[in-house]
């Protein structure tokens, strides 16, 4: 054990850091503004759902209710995405509409 944990020190972790960790070619960061829009609608469970003759879709035990909009006057069987955000607000999304949020 003693010579395996010297050998990773004194060999392997030069040569793996001398491999992985080369000195950047610019100066700067990396990291780019977010640009596209609300993260919420990214970083959140998503499910599928198709809404009934009600114009609701069932989402763990809940009727959600979809309103009209200017884009349908209805949705029934209508394929739809829910978003479960963090914070446990349901946004539901038909193509790139969002259609509720609830």
């Amino acid at each position: 054990m003693t010579a395996a944990n010297h050998y990773l020190d004194e060999v392997y972790r030069s040569a793996f850091n001398a491999e992985f960790m080369p000195p950047a070619l610019e100066e700067g960061s990396v990291f780019m503004p977010w640009i596209g829009g609300k993260l919420d609608d990214f970083l959140c469970e998503t499910f599928e759902r198709v809404v009934g003759k009600d114009n609701r879709a069932v989402f763990e035990g809940m009727a959600l209710q979809i309103p009209k909009d200017r884009h349908r006057m209805h949705y029934m069987k209508v394929k739809v995405r829910v978003h479960c955000q963090p914070d446990g607000n349901l946004t539901v999304f038909h193509g790139p509409h969002c259609s509720a949020r609830l």
